[in-house]
């Protein structure tokens, strides 16, 4: 139990259903679903919908979705991928003929056909009760009248909103600037699109005006875009993917995203008495990094929409050799550079309801406000997710037509003794298989209960060195210094997490990152 003078904040207990996301009108749309009647699904997509306007930095409909169901009355995990595709005149080459060694991250040269709204439309028809018409209509009601920016939201949008271009300012920017805490952000032209996809379905999106509007808009700007890449993109159902820890067995999306590496990490860190470390001292926040750099250089070179090497990655015998390689006092030198992009913008919401179906899914743009464009007609915000392609020639991710970059965005799910006992997720772009597998040990090497697992201080050693956040010791942060990492505090929160326990007693327990701006709400 939490110490009740300390500041923090209590789990959410219901029987009926939860929702926990990153922010508080999306989780109470959600569970007005639910209590009209919908599912979790109808909720997840409720709530996610609505996101795009609370957070439309995070993300919105011109970007990509990743989802875990569990039925109703089932144990099984069903995985539908949402990401959406380069353009099929699309190829690295003549972006190495322009003397590019990397995709460009804003623009037009990174958008790939978004690819969430035909998830959703799926979802709704496959597993949903109400109609996207009801579904979607607190999402249009709140586009038209307008939502007063959060304070996390307004952090992020100071930040982010110097990189919207042409017509993209006009529609996320107040009088040329970033609207501040309590200003109402309107998106009438969101709005619009959304009443379409409402009575027409996924052909109110990439059919007809919408779809003229985000291709013409593309190609003005030089995109290879067309009307037959929006009309055909279709998400896909996939087979889950497993890794056990310690009893507790973590449940992924196979690539594009980048979920095994999450699998590798933890099968790495079984390797070490994590038990018997200081949960928030030195020696474990040294392993994590470790771990985590052997795991991402595994990501790095092997995860791709077709990944030849996903066997190996998951191998137990791979975790070995690579845990071998770590010097428990001694920082190694970090794991080849990135050429393809990585960024923390994303929402994750939960839902479980009183049938016990439980949604897992992430929903994202990728970087702050994508590729910082927007089109002419309905202002909808371009994903710049083909920043995650690499330009290597040979690379299995190499950019090509018709094809899925590595994704960064994961929703994850545990279950014990073949029983789903947690949809979760960690936002945080590169730092999400890391989320994942801190939130894991958190509770499993430590005991701790989910929303401490959530609010205990993080630490990332990525790109930018090893980043740690306030809440480390500035003695814990020197002595990892003294051990070679390149330490330096966190100019932000790294990432937001989001759960639901299912738990033996039947009650559903939730919790929500104070990193964000939102919470779990129960009925």
């Amino acid at each position: 139990m939490r110490d009740f003078q300390a500041p923090g904040r209590s789990a959410i207990y219901a029987s009926n259903g939860i929702c926990a996301t990153s922010h508080p009108l999306a989780a109470k749309v959600a569970v007005e679903v639910l209590e009209a009647g919908g599912n979790a699904v109808d909720a997840a997509i409720a709530g996610a919908v609505l996101l795009g306007i609370c957070e439309p930095q995070m993300t919105g409909i011109g970007g990509d979705c990743f989802a875990l169901i569990k039925p109703a009355g089932e144990e099984r995990i069903v995985a539908l991928n949402g990401s959406g595709r380069a353009p099929k005149t699309y190829a690295a080459q003549a972006m190495r003929d322009r003397g590019l060694d990397a995709v460009p991250l804003r623009g037009v040269d990174p958008v790939t056909v978004p690819g969430a709204m035909d998830a959703f439309c799926r979802l709704s028809t496959d597993w949903g009760k109400l109609g996207l018409d009801r579904v979607l209509a607190p999402a249009i009601r709140y586009a038209d009248e307008g939502v007063p920016v959060a304070p996390r939201v307004a952090l992020d949008w100071a930040v982010d909103g110097p990189e919207l271009s042409g017509d993209a300012r006009k529609f996320y920017l107040l009088d040329g600037q970033a609207p501040k805490i309590g200003q109402v952000f309107r998106a009438p032209g969101q709005a619009e699109v959304l009443r379409r996809v409402a009575r027409e379905g996924r052909a109110g999106f990439y059919e007809g005006e919408v779809a003229e509007d985000m291709v013409t808009s593309l190609q003005a700007m030089g995109g290879l875009h067309t009307l037959e890449d929006f009309a055909a993109t279709a998400c896909t159902y996939t087979d889950p993917i497993a890794g056990d820890y310690k009893g507790v067995e973590l449940v992924e999306h196979p690539p594009n995203g980048q979920g095994a590496t999450a699998i590798l990490m933890l099968n790495i860190l079984k390797h070490f008495d994590l038990a018997a470390m200081d949960p928030f001292g030195t020696q474990r926040a040294h392993i994590e990094a470790e771990a985590a750099k052997l795991a991402y250089d595994a990501r790095n070179r092997f995860i791709a929409e077709a990944t030849p090497r996903l066997d190996h990655m998951l191998s137990l015998e791979t975790a070995a050799k690579l845990a071998a390689l770590i010097d428990p006092k001694r920082a190694m030198a970090a794991a080849p550079p990135l050429t393809e992009a990585v960024h923390k913008d994303t929402i994750y919401i939960t839902v479980v309801d009183r049938d016990r179906m439980a949604v897992s899914l992430i929903y994202s743009i990728f970087w702050g406000f994508g590729a910082g464009i927007a089109s002419q007609k309905f202002g909808i915000n371009f994903q710049n997710r083909g920043a995650g392609f690499s330009l290597q020639p040979g690379h299995p991710n190499e950019a090509g037509g018709g094809k899925r970059p590595m994704h960064t965005i994961i929703p994850g799910m545990l279950r014990k003794n073949s029983k789903v006992i947690m949809p979760f997720g960690v936002m945080g772009g590169a730092y999400q298989p890391c989320g994942h597998a801190r939130f894991v040990t958190n509770m499993v090497d430590y005991g701790l209960q989910a929303q401490a697992a959530i609010d205990a201080p993080r630490c990332f050693s990525g790109a930018e060195g090893m980043l740690a956040e306030s809440g480390y010791a500035p003695q814990v942060r020197a002595e990892l210094a003294q051990m070679g990492h390149q330490v330096s505090l966190s100019p932000e929160p790294i990432g937001g997490a989001q759960s639901i326990l299912i738990d033996d007693s039947g009650i559903l327990i939730g919790a929500s990152d104070p990193r964000k701006d939102g919470c779990a709400l129960g009925h």
